[in-house]
């Protein structure tokens, strides 16, 4: 038996699998994700750092663990709900299972609870805070001695996730620095699938440090949190607008928008999901989006910062991207790598190795 509390007082009651130690508490905050596969890739993508992610589709772990397909050589993910957990490896090809891969790398699951409820009421009222436990009571007595804050990390998810010291990938094309906030692997790959030379850069890496090495280009990596809790890193990038060709997706994208001068403000209950059409501004075309945010840019406070929408969500209208008036930058909200998801937007990798190039914008030292 187990039970996922929620800070509202809202229980569900399920049964744990994975690992639990010792009937200890696992907070996060609860989120959930309308993806009917990529589990592998959701459970390892740093963007869930100290979330329980909760899977609306009904049925999980049916083709089991692949170790290729995992985002990230790390899990920092708090738990996660599934209605249904397939037993065994599901398929001739995997590694392990499931339930296997969250007992070895110490994720808490529940299973058999009633996932649609916890959306619904998560649509209803907002992205809440949850504790998995293993009996009601000692859910119900850790919210009555514990709030909001008490469970908030001492040091920001991003500086938690990020790589520890640089490193280099080889590649034959220009250089490119990569700012790492917990990024997935997936972006690594678009980018030497296109030639590139990578250099990745700890989040709290300085902008003379990244001009050392000569980059022809920035990217700003996804990343966990609010950006808002990581302000010192916007001003560092803010030195490198007008120096190189950049491109921002996620938490890359809210980082060069306050890096400019915009702001970012909570959504709701987020957007997690493969299935987000988003609208390309300039050309009207309407594309399928992989997402995983819980933030977003506030529009009207691109004004006077050389930014413009370039991209829109159709299901709320909120900022999906941004390009810059004069220089050669451009930013996107949602995941043009995938993993998982759609990969009809891959093309934003192709309109940035044209900015590195000189032939997408005027290049502007």
């Amino acid at each position: 038996m187990a039970w996922l509390v929620l800070k509202d007082g809202k229980a569900y009651e399920g049964e744990a699998f994975g690992f639990w130690k010792d009937s200890e508490p696992v907070t996060g905050e609860v989120v959930f994700n309308t993806s009917m596969c990529g589990y592998q890739e959701m459970i390892t993508d740093l963007s869930y750092s100290g979330q329980i992610l909760t899977f609306t589709h009904p049925q999980m772990g049916n083709y089991g663990w692949h170790n290729e397909e995992s985002e990230a050589g790390k899990v920092l993910i708090k738990g996660v709900a599934v209605k249904e957990l397939s037993e065994g490896e599901g398929s001739f090809h995997a590694d392990r299972s499931m339930e296997e891969f969250c007992l070895n790398n110490k994720i808490p699951g529940i299973k058999d609870i009633d996932t649609r409820a916890l959306t619904r009421h998560i649509r209803r009222n907002g992205t809440i805070s949850g504790v998995l436990v293993a009996e009601l009571e000692q859910g119900i007595k850790f919210w009555q001695e514990h709030s909001e804050q008490d469970i908030q990390p001492d040091r920001h998810w991003v500086y938690q996730t990020t790589v520890s010291e640089e490193y280099e990938i080889h590649g034959e094309g220009p250089l490119l620095a990569v700012l790492d906030m917990g990024i997935k692997r997936n972006i690594l790959r678009c980018l030497q699938k296109r030639g590139f030379r990578l250099h990745v850069f700890p989040a709290s890496a300085s902008w003379e440090e990244i001009l050392n090495v000569n980059p022809q280009g920035l990217v700003l990596s996804n990343g966990p949190g609010d950006p808002d809790g990581i302000p010192e890193i916007a001003r560092n990038v803010g030195n490198l607008i007008p120096k190189l060709p950049v491109l921002g997706i996620c938490m890359g994208h809210q980082i060069m928008a306050m890096a400019a001068g915009a702001s970012t403000y909570k959504l709701p209950f987020g957007h997690r999901g493969g299935n987000h059409p988003v609208q390309d501004l300039a050309t009207g075309k309407v594309t399928m989006t992989s997402q995983n945010h819980g933030y977003a840019v506030r529009e009207e406070s691109l004004e006077g910062t050389g930014f413009k929408v370039k991209y829109v969500n159709l299901n709320d209208g909120t900022v999906e991207g941004l390009i810059h008036e004069k220089y050669p930058i451009i930013t996107v909200q949602y995941h043009p790598e995938a993993a998982p998801g759609p990969e009809e937007n891959s093309g934003i990798f192709d309109c940035f190795a044209e900015f590195v190039s000189g032939k997408g914008i005027n290049r502007h030292a």
